[in-house]
Formats: C-alpha cells, structure tokens, sequence
C-alpha cells in the first residue's frame, strides 16, 4: 500500500530475525531503509536483497561511538531516518539465570547490549528527529517484562523490563517535538536468537503451550505491527506497548 512512502527508517538487528522482516516490510511499503547491524557481510547481504532502497551500516550499539557515527553518516548522506526501529539485542542461553546462579559478567553483558543499546540508539534517535522535525521510534520488547515468563533469564528480563521503561520516559518527553516512542512485545518468535528453544521439542511445546493462540510467532507476524507505529496512521500513539503475541501476556 506504500503507506511509508518518503520516509527513511533505520533498523538495528536487521541483518536477520524480526530485524531483516521489518526491514523487507518497510521496503515493500516505499520506504527507504537503513539495514543497521554489526555482522557487517550478513548487513550488506540484506541490503542488496532487498534493492537500491536499502543501505547497511555497521553498528555496535554498545558502543557510543559506533552509533553517533552511523547518524552522522546519515545524516551528512541524506539518509536521516524518519523512523528508527531498536531492535537488536541478544539473549545468552545457557548463561542466563536465575539471580542466585547469574555470573556478573552476563548480567553486564546482557544489559550493555540490550539496555544500553538501546538507550544510545534511542539518545541519538532523538538527537536526528529534533533537528529534522520529529518521528517514530519503536522499541522491541519482550513478555518477560511484562510478567514472569523469563524467571530463568535475570538478565535478559531486565533488560527488557527496563526497555519499556525507556520508551515510556522517552515518549513523555518528547512528545511536543513530534517524537513519538512505542514499543512492540513480540511473544516467542522462532529466529536464530532462539535455536535453544526452537530446537528442543520438548522446550518449544511447553513454551508454545503458554500461548493462547498454540503456535510460534514469526518475524512476519511483526513485521506488520511496526508498519502501523511508523506510519502517520498512528500518529496519536505514543509511549505505548502493543503486544503481538498470540494472548500470551492475558495470561
């Protein structure tokens, strides 16, 4: 319906996952689109799927430098984003805990990327939507900080927790510059950020048992949702969480 014709958005994450179908997602609907990751092959990969609408950028998003660089490359190309999509994260199975058992360097680990990340991708966000008139920004949630569903992933909830915090401090504000900030609460999505789930029978069907809906989330399922908060049709939502996650956050 090309419903994001004009404008640029920016995903972090986007070289797979729910990252790279936002991406082919936005694309679809006319705009132009900045694929932001640190696997910088799997980056320039996506881009050139999708076409001469997309661009990638290398970015740690747990570094400051990396981020305020790759918004002054945009900026100085004409590629300032309308819309910015916080996406990237990460989620260490097998080393995520329960508090009593978390090691203190996953804790840190988890919340530079995930917490901090996003704060810096969000800080800079904000600093380009000020000097071009406003925009979307949408954070990637999580159940588990909403409800107990991550009770033997400390680190990964709270970080998710304190993203939603983030977007809703945010939103308030900034929302008389035009910047709106929402967040999306996928529920278990299968990507490759959740093979240890995925890929154990038994796991995915006690997970997949919680979701009213009785099936995974894909990156798709998304996508469409994100189209909405970056479009002008959402333009009185701000600092709000739209759940897509087949009921599992009714429970």
């Amino acid at each position: 319906m090309n419903t994001l014709t004009g404008k640029t958005a920016l995903v972090t994450g986007a070289a797979t996952g729910i990252g790279l179908a936002v991406a082919r997602r936005f694309a679809a609907e006319g705009a132009r689109v900045v694929i932001a990751d640190r696997d910088t092959p799997a980056a320039q990969q996506a881009a050139e799927a999708i076409g001469d609408v997309a661009r990638a950028v290398t970015v740690d998003i747990a570094v400051e430098e990396s981020v305020s660089t790759a918004f002054s490359v945009l900026a100085a190309d004409g590629w300032s984003p309308d819309v910015v999509v916080a996406n990237a994260g990460v989620q260490m199975f097998g080393a995520d805990a329960p508090a009593a058992d978390l090691d203190l360097e996953v804790w840190r680990r988890t919340i530079d990327i995930n917490l901090t990340g996003t704060f810096l991708t969000v800080k800079y966000a904000v600093r380009a939507m000020l000097a071009t008139g406003g925009g979307s920004i949408i954070l990637t949630g999580s159940p588990t900080g909403v409800n107990g569903e991550g009770k033997d992933f400390t680190a990964y909830s709270a970080s998710k927790a304190g993203i939603h915090g983030l977007a809703r401090t945010v939103a308030a504000a900034y929302a008389e510059n035009g910047i709106r900030v929402n967040t999306v609460i996928p529920a278990y999505t299968e990507t490759g950020l959740v093979t240890t789930i995925s890929e154990d029978p038994q796991s995915r069907a006690a997970i997949i048992g919680r979701i009213p809906m009785r099936r995974a989330g894909t990156p798709d399922d998304i996508a469409g949702v994100m189209v909405f908060l970056a479009g002008d049709d959402s333009a009185f939502a701000t600092g709000a969480s739209f759940a897509v996650d087949g009921g599992m956050t009714t429970l």
